[in-house]
């Protein structure tokens, strides 16, 4: 008696799920260095940093004295940004979602 072989559509599912994988791993793996820290594209910038009563350090970035980004590294959590992607001197809205958004977050780094 022969063993059942599975059939052409079953084989190509179980090596769907697996590439998947591997495809998702691979752009995790792949994230470059200039978006993990939006500071590094103002070389030459004059950095001025503070710190508030709370602990937080404030560091802003300011290039001919327009303001481009501000890095705040709180006392407890992740560092995140808030950045001027379009050069007005002004940190930059999301539609809709109030005064200063988005902000960005390093989630991960190797």
């Amino acid at each position: 008696m022969r063993a059942p072989t599975a059939s052409p559509a079953r084989k190509a599912a179980g090596l769907l799920v697996p590439s998947l994988i591997a495809l998702l791993l691979a752009a995790c793996a792949t994230t470059g260095a200039a978006s993990d820290d939006p500071t590094a594209a103002l070389q030459g910038a004059d950095v001025r940093t503070r710190t508030v009563e709370n602990g937080d350090v404030i560091e802003e970035y300011r290039i001919a004295g327009q303001l481009r980004a501000v890095k705040v590294t709180p006392a407890r959590g992740p560092t995140y940004y808030l950045v001027d992607n379009d050069g007005d001197g002004r940190l930059d809205t999301s539609k809709g979602e109030g005064t200063v958004s988005p902000v960005y977050y390093k989630l991960f780094s190797w």
